[in-house]
């Protein structure tokens, strides 16, 4: 089975997220993050396996991040 990865950087490590089923993991390189994630999903998928067929839909969205709106939401 293929998942998608999404990797940042977070102070020295790097975490590393399955946005289908929800798994994450890190580690000290991107590598490293990857394959700890492949083995916390395969883990995961031991215990809740996947229907075959079933595949969240992936896709992007935009939010403004100008002044007037940072304002509104903190409140001031």
């Amino acid at each position: 089975m293929l998942f998608s990865a999404v990797v940042h950087k977070e102070d020295d490590r790097y975490v590393a997220e399955c946005p289908e089923m929800g798994t994450a993991s890190q580690g000290k390189t991107i590598e490293e993050a990857l394959a700890n994630l492949k083995e916390a999903t395969e883990l995961y998928l031991e215990e809740f396996p996947v229907e075959v067929g079933s595949k969240p839909i992936m896709t992007t969205f935009e939010v403004k991040t100008d002044a007037k709106a940072s304002k509104k939401l903190s409140g001031a």
